[in-house]
């Protein structure tokens, strides 16, 4: 039955492509990161500058200017028109961009709220090609991209490789994963009435609950800014949605063997029924549905949190990063898998709030997450995939300035605190600028794993977690905002879908 459910499932897919590449030009863009890690944020700066930089160009003879000097179509003005169009999936929500474009420009400007489901979101490119194109070889009218971002949460993610094991693995791996000195103390509730429990006891729900609540708490705390954890599967206990409270979302891990023989209606016998449910109700689900029809690939990433709570923090995301890319179906893209069954073939991953770091830590940012996902890059890199690796802020908080402290000349970075936040004993009022001295990272990127990845001295260290304002917005001409500044946005456009408008 897996079989035959598998190959209807990649005739779908086969139809889906051979229809897409005929109707036009197409590519699904997956965007994801763990959580905090800016998907909203950069998915709404990417469309912001795409719709806007068109709208607002000046009239032929006028100084072309753009903050988007990199994305080369762009610069080159061979883009005509760009606008979003109705999503291709009507079941899925649409993006809130409009929403989140009034977060982030409106009079009381503030960061959206993070994605918590999957979401979509079409918009179109029109552009004269620079060479021959075979679609316009095929008589289909008019040079266009339509580009199909697919948003998701990067905690679904890390649920794609359940699908290749047991309960009883998953089990192991987990409790064996929350022994560890990093997360011993954070799990002490849970693995204590793990303890307790008897595997091949009588079934009751009370106890089932009562587990996966303990279970759940402890991927909370993990995830939290002081731990800044991130391989936490599954990935819907944290984000529950519609599912929240269902028999699919109470399991937990219990200590047993695989094959171990339990009682028919036994503790562990149920929470097995349930994990296999949340991997065939939940996790296939999405990738048949979504994840599998993808292109191409940001996966954002925070590294500056895991690297603020140290060098276990740090192993961990390393472990998501390979995780994640292990996910992906990747492959050099050709002819025949661009009409019957597309592959990613393009992957960025990008470390995000580079605005927090003066611009001469940049390149140690980017080498440090390069570092973190060597492995899994080689091994996607050995299919035929191309991957870069960024440091990038979609919206940029801050600016850069010189300023004098106890006589001597810093580089430092400015913006506006959020309301609440404190440096010292000063508390902002969501209104006055603050300055800080960020961190210097290392310069060797395995020294993240030693001990204290940021130099900053013991008066400095509450300025880690500094959250700043958007900026705020000026206004065009039609009184209209205008984008945000950024930082590298046009090198991620290039790399992402820059060489399907040449």
């Amino acid at each position: 039955m897996s079989q035959l459910s598998d190959l209807l499932f990649e005739t779908r897919v086969a139809t889906e492509s051979v229809v897409d590449f005929l109707a036009g030009g197409r590519l699904r863009l997956g965007v994801t990161g763990l959580s905090r890690s800016g998907k909203t944020v950069f998915i709404t700066a990417l469309v912001h500058h795409l719709t806007r930089a068109i709208a607002a160009r000046p009239e032929k003879g006028g100084e072309t200017k753009t903050q988007l000097p990199v994305f080369r179509a762009l610069a080159e003005g061979r883009i005509t028109s760009a606008h979003l169009d109705p999503q291709p999936d009507y079941s899925v929500p649409r993006f809130a961009y409009e929403e989140h474009l009034a977060a982030l420009t409106g009079l009381d400007r503030h960061w959206p709220q993070s994605t918590r489901r999957i979401s979509e979101l079409r918009v179109t490119l029109e552009y004269r090609s620079k060479g021959w194109s075979l679609r316009k070889g095929f008589g289909q009218g008019p040079t266009r991209l339509d580009i199909d971002i697919v948003d998701y949460p990067g905690e679904w993610l890390l649920d794609l490789p359940l699908l290749g094991k047991s309960y009883a693995q998953w089990s192991h791996e987990t409790l064996d994963a929350a022994s560890a000195s990093a997360r011993a103390m954070i799990a002490s509730e849970w693995r204590g009435l793990t303890a307790r429990s008897d595997v091949k006891a009588r079934y009751d729900e009370e106890t089932a609950q009562k587990l996966a609540q303990t279970f759940t708490q402890y991927l909370r705390l993990a995830r939290s800014e002081r731990f800044a954890l991130s391989s936490l599967p599954p990935g819907r206990f944290l984000m529950p949605g519609d599912l929240e409270g269902s028999p699919a979302l109470t399991f937990a891990p219990l200590p047993m063997s695989d094959g171990e023989e339990l009682p028919y209606r036994s503790l562990g016998r149920e929470m097995e029924r349930r994990y296999e449910a949340y991997k065939s109700q939940v996790v296939r689900p999405f990738f048949r549905d979504h994840f599998a029809r993808l292109d191409r690939q940001i996966v954002l990433v925070d590294a500056l949190a895991a690297l603020n709570s140290g060098p276990e923090a740090v192993r961990d995301l390393e472990t998501a990063l390979t995780g994640v890319l292990t996910a992906f179906r990747t492959g050099r893209a050709n002819l025949f898998s661009t009409i019957f069954r597309p592959k990613i073939d393009r992957i960025l991953f990008a470390a995000t709030k580079a605005d927090h770091l003066h611009h001469t830590s940049h390149d140690r940012l980017e080498a440090i997450l390069r570092h973190l996902t060597a492995r899994a890059i080689e091994r996607a890199e050995g299919v035929g995939a191309s991957i870069d690796v960024i440091a990038l802020a979609a919206v940029r908080a801050t600016r850069e300035a010189m300023v004098r402290h106890e006589g001597e000349k810093l580089s430092a970075i400015v913006g506006t605190p959020v309301a609440g936040e404190r440096i010292g004993h000063e508390i902002f009022d969501g209104v006055a600028e603050g300055a800080i001295f960020p961190g210097e990272l290392p310069a060797d990127p395995r020294d993240v794993f030693k001990g204290e990845a940021l130099a900053v001295s013991d008066e400095e260290a509450d300025f880690r977690f500094l959250k700043f304002r958007p900026p705020a917005a000026m206004l065009g001409a039609d009184q209209k905002p205008l984008p945000l500044p950024h930082i590298r946005l046009d090198r991620a456009m290039e790399f992402l879908f820059g060489d399907r408008l040449s």
